[in-house]
């Protein structure tokens, strides 16, 4: 019996989803290193919200811009699509705010689909998260083992030294003692100043460098970086980081039973998964948003954890003629 993803992927879902990615990051490249962060992201979000009406899906957002009194379009719960088979959706239509305001690499517009019930409900707080590429034997690394212990089991697995290995995490000051212990260890560390679904997926790509990803970044990113590595092959747990009752209630009421449970990558995103980005700027998997007269070009991936394929896609867009996009 197919799935509903393989009953929508034959109506061409996923160029509908890049088209939805494309929308996002075009309308979100004109504010590209003018310093104005939130209305970078507002050109996404509403860009990106026009662009799901002609999808062909009943799609629920379960990952969004925050719940319905904190977020005008894109939140929890919000129905989107042009109707079809009901959908859960997860979307960061700007991930890297900071980024693409400053002109800095790594920005991506974001959408990820699964069936119904397929993807953590995670609340807007942070999460402890460690990743690594495919290839590698199961529980290689560990969310609860000490640094140098994943570091040196790593090294193993990928038959070379832990001084070979460059750990990737974002640059905050939260991750002052993960830095030195990841430094003790002997391991080498890239940090980005935002973007941590770009360096999840950075694991995954040899091209890039990175051989691991650790450290708290964002709960919802979290789940859009699984759905992500679920697709391109890899390794991933993550743990919500509570800091008060009231964001442990909140959890409760979206399904979070256990606050200290550890989840897997496949508990993150269940199922069949498909995921698409588009570069805002240019980075180590997509090249950002390039602008001309009246068009631009843009640089997409889409991937399906099922087949595993992964699909790039370079679209020229005529903004003379493009009448749904904002551009």
């Amino acid at each position: 019996m197919s799935t509903k993803l393989e009953q929508v992927t034959d109506r061409n879902l996923a160029l509908e989803l890049v088209r939805v990615t494309e929308a996002a990051a075009l309308a979100a490249s004109r504010w590209m290193g003018l310093g104005k962060k939130n209305e970078a992201d507002g050109a996404a979000v509403h860009a990106m919200r026009r662009a799901f009406d002609t999808v062909a899906i009943s799609g629920t957002v379960v990952i969004g811009e925050g719940e319905m009194d904190e977020a005008p379009m894109l939140y929890i719960g919000e129905r989107v699509g042009a109707g079809g088979p009901a959908m859960d959706i997860a979307v960061d239509p700007l991930e890297g705010t900071t980024l693409t305001a400053k002109g800095g690499p790594n920005a991506l517009a974001v959408v990820a689909l699964a069936e119904h019930g397929n993807f953590l409900h995670a609340p807007d707080i942070y999460m402890q998260k460690i990743a690594v590429g495919g290839g590698l034997p199961e529980g290689v690394v560990d969310i609860d083992a000490p640094v140098g212990e994943n570091l040196r089991n790593l090294a193993l697995a990928k038959k070379c030294e832990v001084s070979d290995l460059v750990a990737c995490m974002l640059d905050r000051e939260r991750h002052a003692e993960l830095m030195a212990k990841t430094r003790e260890a002997g391991a080498r560390i890239m940090l980005l100043s935002d973007g941590d679904v770009a360096g999840v997926m950075a694991t995954a790509q040899p091209e890039a460098g990175v051989d691991i990803f650790m450290g708290s970044g964002g709960a919802p990113e979290g789940v859009l970086a699984a759905a992500a590595l679920r697709c391109i092959g890899g390794q991933m747990q993550g743990r919500l980081l509570f800091e008060d009752a009231t964001q442990i209630e909140r959890a409760r009421g979206m399904g979070v039973t256990d606050p200290n449970r550890t989840y897997s990558i496949t508990e993150m995103a269940r199922g069949d998964v498909m995921f698409a980005a588009t570069g805002v700027t240019t980075g180590a998997m997509l090249r950002g948003v390039r602008r001309f007269g009246h068009g631009a070009v843009t640089h997409s991936v889409v991937m399906r954890s099922k087949s595993g394929t992964v699909r790039y896609i370079e679209a020229h867009h005529n903004f003379a003629t493009k009448t749904w996009t904002e551009n």
